[in-house]
């Protein structure tokens, strides 16, 4: 099991700090380019649309809900 690591991200302006595990941050830089943005890009679009729910899990249910749209897209053509 890994811990999360801490990487820092510009949102509106303000640096905040995000806590993810190694394999959600490279998830989430995969998803960030398939969308061609940057990681501030993408994570300002998940922030808006998040509601109350805290940013770090916010993230890791866009990389879930992206890699669930991708397996789903690629079965039973």
């Amino acid at each position: 099991m890994t811990r999360p690591e801490k990487h820092s991200l510009t949102l509106k302006g303000h640096r905040t700090s995000v806590s993810l595990e190694p394999e959600f941050w490279a998830a989430f830089r995969a998803l960030a380019k398939a969308q061609g943005q940057g990681i501030n890009e993408c994570a300002a679009a998940i922030d808006a649309a998040r509601g109350d729910l805290g940013l770090a899990s916010a993230i890791r249910l866009a990389v879930l809900r992206d890699l669930q749209a991708r397996a789903g897209g690629s079965e039973g053509a």
